[in-house]
């Protein structure tokens, strides 16, 4: 117990420096350009301490979730006195407020990327392939042998633990890891598909012809049928007999040179990863409100802040550090890709108005007109809060689901 505190505490940690260091992101980049930063807070609510240096006030408040950089001017409604009038952001080029407004997420990235490159030279990246095998293409070979047992709901059919009344038919068959099969019940085997389906059609005592060090041998195993959850959600009894396939290795590993190309191909694929979550996300949603009130927890989605320190919590008790810095770099990505989405109060959405003010007096100028005036942020308010309120329902929601019902590592 006292190891999954440490863990929930440390990962909890963790994301909150990562969002101090956004905010860092946002404060460094307007120093270096000339805006005036009047303050910079790690945490909301009340202050516990804080400093002036030079222009700008330091501190840290009490509730640790987040901070804010407070950049004068960032919009042409912001107030400002007349000695920052001058250095207000709204008035900086285009290319520049860009720089500021997407410093925080490129912050995460580089985050990201540091941890990602440190599993690789230490724990190994995951192999994504193994996770897009084609086992219609992969040999028939075992790698290793499981359970069997009936399994009728999702968090069943993900449960790799032996519940009470599994069997182990392949084990008790004698068959072994590195064995290649080349018959059941006379029928070739000839791929890790074309096997499953017959040991799904099969049952009771039944002849595997294998291939073990060069030789050829013939087994016996009582293939048990079993009640099974389909791809189609409705429950079949099929044969099974508890093995695994022999796919690409599961961890990568690098040198400290070899890691730095490897890393960036890999923050590649956890990008489009990234993308492809938050398109699936809409359609996600009822599977938390049902997960809330005793429906199955979708493993794969979506999951809070509580629960993404669960987890991490759960991978320290078990010593699993490699799930926990993933988790963590993970996260980083999509912090990073969802704060840049061209939706207000989000960065991107900041970032999405100063280019429509560009676009649009760039298409005044060729029509002989004069630039138009900022963009008036209140005519934007009203959608501004219709977002704000769906993202705090989602987030309560989330949140909810991670506390009754939490996705857990198996």
């Amino acid at each position: 117990m006292l190891a999954y505190i440490i863990g929930v505490v440390l990962f909890a940690l963790g994301i909150c420096i990562s969002v101090a260091l956004h905010e860092a992101g946002h404060m460094v980049t307007a120093k270096a350009f000339g805006m005036k930063v009047r303050r910079y807070f790690i945490g909301f609510g009340p202050t516990i301490f804080s400093f002036k240096r030079g222009e700008t006030e330091y501190g840290l408040k009490w509730i640790p979730l987040g901070g804010f950089c407070d950049i004068a001017g960032m919009t042409a409604l912001d107030e400002v006195t007349p000695d920052e009038a001058p250095r207000a952001m709204w008035r900086f080029k285009t290319w520049k407020r860009t720089v500021v407004m997407s410093a925080g997420s490129i912050t995460h990235f580089i985050l990201g990327f540091i941890v990602l490159y440190l599993m690789a030279i230490t724990f190994g990246l995951p192999n994504l392939a193994a996770n897009n095998v084609d086992y219609s293409k992969l040999a028939p070979v075992v790698a290793g042998t499981s359970c069997a047992h009936a399994a009728t709901t999702l968090q069943q059919v993900n449960d790799d633990s032996c519940p009470p009344g599994s069997l182990r038919p392949a084990d008790a068959g004698g068959l072994k890891a590195g064995d290649k099969v080349l018959s059941v019940a006379g029928q070739p085997a000839t791929s890790w598909t074309g096997l499953q389906q017959q040991i799904k059609a099969a049952g009771g005592p039944t002849k595997f012809v294998v291939e073990r060090g060069g030789r050829q041998l013939t087994l016996t195993i009582d293939v048990p049928r079993l009640a099974r959850l389909g791809t189609d959600n409705q429950v079949t009894t099929i044969g099974m007999i508890g093995i695994i396939p022999q796919g690409p290795p599961g961890m990568l590993h690098y040198n400290g040179l070899d890691a730095v190309p490897a890393t960036f191909v890999f923050t590649g694929d956890l990008f489009a990863e990234t993308g492809e979550r938050l398109l699936q996300f809409p359609q996600r949603v009822p599977g938390i409100v049902d997960a809330i009130f005793g429906g199955d927890r979708d493993p794969n989605g979506p999951v809070s802040v509580v629960g993404a320190s669960r987890i991490g919590g759960e991978a320290v008790e078990q010593g699993l550090w490699q799930i926990f810095f993933f988790l963590l770099a993970s996260l980083n990505f999509f912090i990073g890709v969802f704060n840049l989405l061209p939706l207000l109060p989000l960065d991107g959405g900041h970032i999405a108005v100063v280019w429509y003010e560009r676009v649009r007096d760039w298409l005044r100028g060729l029509r002989g007109k004069a630039a138009g005036g900022p963009v008036d942020y209140t005519k934007l308010s009203a959608i501004t809060m219709v977002l704000v309120v769906i993202g705090g329902g989602i987030t309560l929601l989330t949140v909810t689901a991670d506390i009754v019902n939490p996705i857990r590592l198996q």
